[in-house]
């Protein structure tokens, strides 16, 4: 398989990973967790989720390169594939969309008060490849 075909494929396990409600609430917990991450027995009862139905969601989040597991002690601690999830924006806007112009313009991200750690946010969020902020295409 060539790596278009591979990058792909990877896309589509990652977007299809995405397309249920408690993968999609899994991922923002464990963004939010940031790098440290969390062990599956705090998700589980953050979300709610019995043990069983847990690692099911979380084996598919991993599968698909959206989240990893590391082993501390007795424990295991689930955290975002930060690389895994660019790769996937990625794809989707400078290969899928071709950096289209209309669609780069409704991309700009606007931080939600208080949802950035002190000091962070002063940068604007920037689509790889585009070389030019959201804020600033043209409609």
């Amino acid at each position: 398989m060539d790596q278009s075909k591979a990058d792909q494929a990877q896309v589509l396990a990652a977007l299809s990973a995405l397309a249920h409600v408690t993968r999609l609430d899994l991922v923002r917990l464990l963004l939010r967790a940031g790098a440290e991450g969390m062990p599956a027995g705090r998700i589980g009862e953050a979300l709610g989720l019995a043990a069983p139905r847990l690692s099911f969601h979380l084996a598919a989040l991993e599968q698909a390169g959206l989240v990893r597991a590391r082993r501390v002690a007795r424990n295991v601690i689930y955290s975002v594939d930060a690389a895994g999830i660019g790769q996937t924006i990625s794809y989707l806007m400078n290969d899928c969309c071709a950096d289209h112009p209309e669609v780069l313009a409704h991309c700009a991200h606007q931080p939600k008060p208080g949802s950035l750690p002190e000091g962070a946010g002063t940068g604007r969020f920037l689509v790889q490849g585009t070389g030019a902020s959201p804020g600033t295409a043209k409609t």
